[in-house]
């Protein structure tokens, strides 16, 4: 299946359609748009479904049960960001680059360096011929550094461009395709890498959901799955609409129910599909500072020190007169290749992911907030699908915190949640001895009508035609297939015909005023009263 970022940004939205968007400040009936456009009424809905896909909007629903196409009003697509947004993406990520090239040379090179000056300054008394050291004094490539390299690079099966998450999934993997050293040092200093999902690799549990469904899905529905804000539910059911051929229909109770009857359609006969989990059972761990395991930070920072150690004895002691180093011939060079550069790479080294842990409590904070809604949703659901029931305050709170243990919740968490997804269902609120309690007596109502669309629509039962054309034919495959089917539909067609043609084996005469003394007699004839139905 292709990208649909991909593939929208080829199909530019018609620019008459856009203008007269613009000119409708945003909202507009399918009737607003064909006037405004000269469309035909087919086109200008194909038109605005495709747009819902692209740009940011989503369908309501008046009180006569007429579809309103709402969108921004200045059109954005729905992957636009601000430009400061994305220009400090981009920063961000230009320097992450630079930093882990540098990262690669600087931690590895200048602790061979290091640890070869120890070693000269250690032997230079013993032997000033150098004879001691084996004759390398610093310079050259040896055995050590090449297991040095080897145990940086390691993970023989780690395929190239393949992302570290972190040690939580490093240990799933198999021994030979553990990741390589590099990649926790990465980690350390930024975090681990996160999976970025397309856009249809998560539609397809959505997909799912609408076939496990009966291509038929509500926005609540969605809020199910997803824990999104009921608001951008509407706006994810729009664009879903627009990318998958979806039907939006209104109830009789003024719902507005999407159905996807494209989706019901298999080679395989009845579509079967698993329902995704809910949302509640798609709760976000709270994100680590760097992935790794405790052993592989130790070590990562044991190496990081050692250098910003090195640097300040070795580099700039000498040329700053703290520290006293024999031997060690002090110039400019020295000061600021053995001294300043690497006393400044250690300390970024230690001093951003000081500065991620300050962001990362706001992101965790984040996350436990979305797992308090996700909570939320299924203790709603659970008791307003079936017979509305009231939600005390009290057993929200309990509810929540039990399956919450290991996060630092509070009530006020908790009641703040509540109180927003009342505020989406325009629940039913009052107080008693306990305390508030709530009712949402509109999730159920958005059920039924779902269920009452499903039955109505019947998508589950479709069946694929029979197969009329295939790419794989040869040419006397293809004719005899079109014959067979035009065989088919002539009888058919003679079949049906024969309702038009009433006693066929007898004949008989009329003359042309017969017609006319007819036609009288039918409209002076008194109108006769239809009895009432009956009712099985």
């Amino acid at each position: 299946m292709p990208d649909i970022a991909a593939t929208t940004a080829t199909n530019a939205p018609d620019p008459t359609l856009t203008a007269a968007l613009r000119s409708l400040g945003g909202r507009a009936t399918l009737g607003d748009v064909v006037s405004a456009t000269g469309m035909p009424d087919h086109e200008a809905e194909s038109a605005l479904k495709g747009l819902l896909e692209t740009h940011r909007g989503h369908l309501e629903v008046s009180d006569a049960g007429d579809l309103l196409y709402q969108f921004d009003p200045k059109l954005i697509a729905r992957d636009r960001a601000p430009f400061g947004v994305r220009f400090r993406k981009a920063a961000w990520s230009a320097f992450k680059t630079g930093f882990k090239v540098w990262t690669a040379v600087m931690l590895v090179v200048y602790f061979v360096i290091f640890v070869a000056l120890i070693l000269v300054l250690m032997f230079a008394n013993r032997d000033d011929r150098g004879g001691g050291f084996g004759g390398r004094r610093g310079g050259g490539f040896g055995l050590g550094d090449f297991l040095i390299l080897h145990w940086l690079m390691g993970g023989r099966g780690w395929s190239r461009g393949s992302l570290y998450y972190g040690h939580r999934h490093a240990r799933r993997l198999p021994k030979e395709a553990q990741p390589p050293f590099y990649k926790k040092v990465f980690a350390f200093i930024f975090g681990p890498e996160e999976p970025r999902p397309t856009q249809v690799q998560k539609d397809r549990s959505v997909l799912r959901l609408i076939r496990a469904r009966n291509g038929v899905l509500t926005s609540a529905e969605l809020v199910e799955h997803t824990g999104l804000a009921l608001a951008a539910a509407d706006e994810e059911m729009g664009r879903l609409t627009g990318a998958y051929g979806g039907d939006p229909r209104v109830s009789e109770r003024g719902e507005v129910v999407y159905a996807f009857p494209g989706l019901m359609k298999s080679a395989h006969g009845r579509v079967r599909a698993k329902e995704p989990n809910p949302a509640w059972l798609r709760l976000e761990y709270p994100r680590k500072l760097t992935g790794n395991a405790s052993s592989s930070n130790w070590g990562i920072g044991a190496l990081n020190g050692f250098n910003l150690a090195a640097s300040f004895v070795l580099g700039l002691g000498p040329a700053l007169g703290t520290t006293a180093v024999e031997a060690v011939p002090v110039g400019a060079l020295w000061f600021y290749g053995l001294g300043v550069v690497p006393a400044a790479f250690s300390s970024m080294f230690f001093g951003i992911p000081l500065l991620r842990s300050m962001g990362l409590g706001r992101e965790n904070r984040g996350r436990m907030r979305r797992n308090i809604r996700r909570l939320l949703i299924g203790l709603v659901y659970a008791r307003s699908v079936g017979r509305v029931r009231w939600i005390p305050v009290g057993e929200a709170i309990a509810h929540v915190q039990k399956r919450l243990e290991g996060w630092k919740v509070t009530p006020a968490d908790i009641l703040r949640e509540l109180e927003k997804l009342a505020a989406e269902f325009d629940a039913a609120v009052e107080a008693d001895d306990a305390g508030f309690r709530y009712r949402f007596p509109a999730v159920r109502e958005t059920f039924v009508e779902a269920e009452l669309m499903r039955r109505r629509l019947g998508l589950e039962h479709q069946k694929l035609g029979r197969i009329v054309y295939a790419t794989s034919d040869t040419s006397s495959e293809a004719s005899k297939r079109d014959r067979d089917a035009f065989d088919r539909e002539l009888a058919r067609a003679e079949a049906d015909v024969s309702r038009y043609l009433p006693s066929p084996g007898k004949v008989g005469y009329e003359e042309d005023f017969e017609v006319v003394m007819e036609e009288a007699a039918v409209r002076t004839a008194p109108r006769r009263r239809r009895p009432p139905p009956r009712w099985q």
